[in-house]
């Protein structure tokens, strides 16, 4: 993909400001946050900045109906604030997602959208498949899903090309704090070496993705034109428990913290992991074993204390 104008909402939160970080090489990249959590810092310096809210069409809609892809990762992120706060919630995941696909059908350009595992709630048959019927567990989760039914809408009614991107569990370096993954918060315990607190038995499962394979996603079903108007799980397809994710990060940083078990936390699933066939299918592998993640995401974590 080379020489295009391309849009990342939330470009600077966690795994846009990767994927705008990364298209910027190649081509003119927006980025669209209004820094509720994403930092300013995570902007690349090569990139166009709008300080705006996808709730606010007129703020937006200009460059969207310019650009050639939107890479829509601009969310309310936190399935705990989604449960204090779901209109919130829904303001910004349902009525931003719908604001951008109303200016794409002014427009030409392709929506990626970033949608979540959530979607699927606690679902036992595993590995989850995108054909398996959504049954999300909070308001969080809701939001995602209807954004994923605005989507399929837009391109069948509008003619908006659009490709859904159900992430699991993505980790890397800028992982905010507000916002934190187990790994992050893990990570930064590890450094200060303080206990690693787990919830339950350590024996749920999780499928991490490193943010890196989450971005080469992103890219390949950007470029391909059967993707248009599919869904797919994005995911490596293997299961860690979440005391094996512990020890790995305590034998990685060489720490001396301990493991410390707490009560289960109500509405925590017991296991997930992804069928990623489909995306397979499409040419995608991930790169990054678990291990080789996690490195790269310490090393970048001990250089970073103003996170802490």
């Amino acid at each position: 993909m080379k020489n295009k104008l391309i849009v990342v909402t939330g470009g600077a939160g966690f795994i846009g400001s990767h994927i705008a970080e990364t298209l910027a090489r190649d081509n003119d990249v927006v980025v669209i946050d209004n820094l509720y959590s994403g930092r300013i810092e995570n902007v690349p310096e090569n990139v166009k900045f709008i300080n705006a809210d996808v709730r606010d069409f007129e703020a937006i809609a200009d460059v969207i109906r310019e650009a050639d892809y939107v890479f829509h990762e601009a969310a309310q992120i936190s399935v705990d604030e989604s449960v204090r706060n779901p209109v919130f919630t829904e303001e910004v995941n349902v009525i931003g997602t719908v604001n951008i696909l109303m200016a794409l059908a002014e427009g030409n350009g392709k929506l990626i959208f970033a949608s979540s595992a959530a979607v699927y709630g606690d679902n036992p048959n595993l590995p989850l498949k995108e054909s398996e019927t959504p049954s999300p567990i909070s308001p969080y989760g809701v939001t995602k899903l209807a954004g994923e039914h605005y989507c399929r809408v837009f391109y069948e009614i509008y003619g908006v090309p659009t490709v859904v991107l159900r992430y699991f569990n993505v980790y890397g370096p800028r992982q905010s704090s507000a916002y934190a993954g187990v790994i992050s918060i893990f990570m930064r315990n590890a450094i200060k070496n303080k206990p690693l607190t787990i919830f339950g038995d350590g024996k749920q499962t999780r499928d991490f993705i490193y943010v890196k394979d989450v971005v080469e996603a992103n890219l390949l079903v950007a470029k391909k034109k059967k993707a248009e108007g599919e869904v797919f799980n994005v995911a490596t397809g293997k299961e860690t428990t979440v005391l094996e994710l512990a020890l790995k990060i305590i034998d990685l940083s060489g720490a001396s913290s301990s493991i410390v078990f707490a009560p289960p936390r109500p509405g925590d699933i017991r296991r997930s992991v992804a069928d990623i066939s489909k995306l397979r299918k499409l040419g995608f592998s991930p790169k990054y074993t678990l291990e080789e993640g996690l490195k790269e995401t310490f090393g970048w974590f001990k250089n970073e204390w103003k996170y802490f």
